[in-house]
């Protein structure tokens, strides 16, 4: 018998490990030989390694955009090693780091490169990672992931909107990647995004007078938060995220739970449902006058699509409401309906030619 909570993390997540970048084969040969919770992080950075490995052998013959793309795996493979892999925080902390490495070492070998960057925040930093699909002056997406993704875990959501002209610019905001060991959870993720924005206003390769922002999961929730308070911000694409996440509290997985428990730096579960409270759009959603286009999967079982109606009927500006009826959360089991229509539709906001 497989451990309870290997079983949710193969149920709620399969289809976001494929779509995101995991083999089938792969996925399939670690699952399977899993029955112990406490081995999911060593078995995933193991598959991991294998791809690193292939990597560092293609660079040493030359081969430098093969390296890339092997590269780039390891590092979403490790990233999944650590994931929710909140009870064993050595553990999953070294698994991170390989994938940040990995990945900041790979994409820069891809087609477009990408930059890692810093910026200030507070008292504090921020990373992301840039790529830009030319070499004029880009209009660029701001990109915000959820609860247990990273800035690493976005790349298979950047490439309809780099190939429609569009630079990405994926980041670990508070509580995410690389700022969540220093930097709480927290619900007004605007001040976050007013610090990318100004980073972006420095920049004389991207269009600030462009800037969109997109999140996913609990990123559906901080894109459009961002969206209703930085007018800078010309538009917004929110995927299966929570109008008020405390009100789903009690029907998340367990593993859900207790990784935003570690990542709110809540000393134990009552503490981070009441954190969890801080997360609302009731007071925000009717602030967003920018264009906004809200993705849902109906059969979404850890955040219900009445979240994303609600969001449609709380917003003041033009909204575009996508309910994929068989798609689970994130519709990641239907990618294929939503990714490009959501970058044609922000390339439109842009005034890009349709390609």
């Amino acid at each position: 018998m497989k451990d309870s909570r290997v079983s949710s993390a193969i149920s709620h997540w399969a289809p976001r490990f494929v779509s995101n970048g995991v083999l089938l084969a792969d996925f399939e040969e670690v699952t399977a030989s899993l029955e112990r919770w406490e081995d999911w992080c060593a078995a995933w950075s193991a598959r991991a390694a294998l791809h690193e490995g292939l990597g560092k052998e293609s660079f040493k013959q030359g081969f430098k955009l093969t390296a890339g793309e092997h590269l780039v795996r390891a590092a979403i493979y490790y990233h999944f090693a650590k994931f929710v892999f909140v009870q064993d925080l050595k553990q999953m902390r070294a698994a991170h780091m390989k994938a940040v490495a990995c990945y900041r070492d790979g994409v820069a070998l891809l087609k477009p490169p990408g930059e890692r960057i810093e910026f200030a925040f507070e008292k504090n930093k921020l990373t992301g990672i840039l790529r830009k699909p030319n070499a004029g002056k880009s209009p660029v997406l701001i990109m915000a992931p959820g609860l247990d993704s990273t800035k690493e875990e976005l790349h298979a959501y950047e490439e309809p909107f780099l190939a429609r002209g569009i630079a990405t610019l994926a980041i670990d905001g508070p509580g995410q990647g690389e700022a969540e060991y220093d930097i709480p959870i927290r619900g007004d993720y605007e001040r976050a995004a007013s610090a990318v924005v100004d980073w972006i206003e420095m920049r004389k390769d991207l269009d600030s007078k462009r800037i969109g922002i997109w999140g996913v999961s609990l990123g559906g929730y901080y894109a459009p938060r961002a969206a209703a308070y930085e007018k800078r911000i010309r538009a917004c694409i929110a995927l299966s995220g929570p109008f008020e996440w405390e009100k789903i509290w009690d029907g998340l997985p367990e593993l859900t739970r207790e990784t935003f428990r570690v990542r709110s730096h809540s000393s134990d579960e009552n503490e981070a449902k009441q954190r969890a409270k801080s997360l609302t759009m009731v007071e925000a959603a009717p602030r967003i006058t920018c264009p906004i286009f809200i993705v849902t999967g109906r059969q979404d079982r850890l955040v219900p699509a009445s979240h994303a109606e609600r969001l449609a009927k709380s917003v003041s500006g033009p909204v575009e409401l996508m309910i994929v009826e068989d798609g689970g959360h994130n519709a990641n089991n239907r990618p294929y309906r939503y990714r490009s229509r959501t970058a044609d539709w922000l390339a439109g906001q842009f005034g890009l030619p349709r390609i």
